[in-house]
């Protein structure tokens, strides 16, 4: 059988994108927010239903610039249950990240446990929405009024998500996407930031392009963090595709849920009321005990059937070797007890669902409970 990655790219036909990409022949106009660009973000800011969006060369620089734009200082609580981006952007701004343990049903912070760790060193809070679902966003904004404190969310696993009908982009001071081939809707590499005060849009301009305000004035220190404009065309083809993509994804977790939801040993990822979920990953807890088998040998099964699945999210990141030392993994203990647990399947719109059933069948053979 043919190699199955846990995921893969959205890509409209070579025909369309040559299309799309055939004009700058005659511009020339390469990058620094050229027209597709332009228009890309006119069509996002509507397609997410946000108030301002500022598009990224990828979605770490739109994490780290986020945080940047607030001119925040001390400390960030956050959740060590995320990719590498989200802890490394905080460092990489002379911040200190504090790690708050997550919830066990739906994976994101625990807003239970935030208030303890608030300090007068306390800035922001930098909530993760996990596998598109949400965070309990009202409960963050009543403590970040509470305590004078900005939120910046790393909605990278929601794009195009709502909650009670609002878009996932407009929840907290900032939010910011990742448009990484990997990823429900992509530019190849790219990102945004989503947010309310224009005033940060003005500074978001500068800080991901050197600083500068005009021909003839630089007044700031910033980096270089522009989408091109065969990233922005991209873009605009997957946009055109993307609901379509949203579909195919919905049938494939229905099938996987049917088969699997009644091993014992397994637990699988909940439905959150009033999301319109993007169906971005499925995870799946493995409870060894119970399953009679380990994440890792599950994992290691599929693997040898050409099927590669992911160890999503693991390790957590206050355990990487670049931190050690530093965070203690015990403060986070059930964010490390998932980390162990969890493996995300295959899944994106292209998958055969008969792929998902030889899938469903091999896990199945494996559970001591069949």
């Amino acid at each position: 059988m043919e190699r199955i990655n846990v995921t893969r790219s959205l890509m409209p036909s070579l025909e369309e994108y040559v299309e799309e990409i055939s004009s700058m022949w005659e511009t020339h106009w390469l990058t620094n927010m050229g027209e597709k660009h332009q228009r890309l973000e006119k069509q996002l800011k509507e397609y997410l239903d946000v108030p301002n969006i500022t598009l990224m060369s990828n979605g770490h620089m739109a994490l780290e610039l986020a945080l940047q734009s607030f001119n925040l200082t001390g400390e960030v609580i956050t959740t060590p249950f995320t990719f590498a981006s989200t802890t490394h952007a905080i460092v990489r701004n002379n911040l200190q990240p504090v790690f708050c343990d997550i919830k066990e049903d739906d994976f994101t912070i625990d807003v239970e446990k935030i208030e303890s760790l608030i300090t007068d060193k306390t800035s922001a809070i930098l909530p993760v929405h996990v596998y598109g679902n949400i965070c309990q966003v009202d409960e963050i904004q009543r403590i970040a009024d509470k305590y004078g404190l900005k939120v910046i969310y790393d909605a990278a696993h929601t794009f195009g998500e709502t909650w009670k009908g609002k878009g996932i982009g407009t929840f907290g001071d900032a939010s910011t996407f990742s448009f990484h081939a990997t990823k429900v809707f992509n530019t190849i590499e790219g990102g945004a930031v989503c947010y309310h005060d224009e005033e940060i849009g003005a500074k978001l301009y500068k800080l991901k392009n050197f600083g500068i305000k005009n021909e003839e004035v630089v007044d700031g220190i910033g980096a270089n963090a522009k989408m091109n404009e065969f990233q922005a065309a991209m873009g605009i083809c997957n946009l055109r595709h993307v609901d379509e993509e949203i579909e195919k994804r919905r049938h494939l977790v229905e099938c996987y849920r049917e088969h699997l939801e009644h091993i014992p040993g397994i637990r699988l990822n909940v439905w959150q009321s009033d999301t319109k979920s993007n169906y971005a990953y499925f995870p799946v807890i493995f409870n060894e005990k119970e399953f009679g088998y380990t994440r890792d040998e599950v994992y290691e099964e599929l693997k040898k059937k050409n099927i590669y699945a992911r160890k999503y999210f693991y390790p957590i990141t206050n355990a990487f070797d670049c931190y050690q030392g530093i965070f203690d993994v015990n403060q986070t203990p059930i964010a490390q007890k998932l980390s162990k647990q969890v493996l995300t399947l295959p899944l994106y719109g292209d998958l055969d669902g008969t792929i998902v059933e030889r899938i469903a069948d091999i896990i199945y053979s494996m559970s001591k409970g069949k």
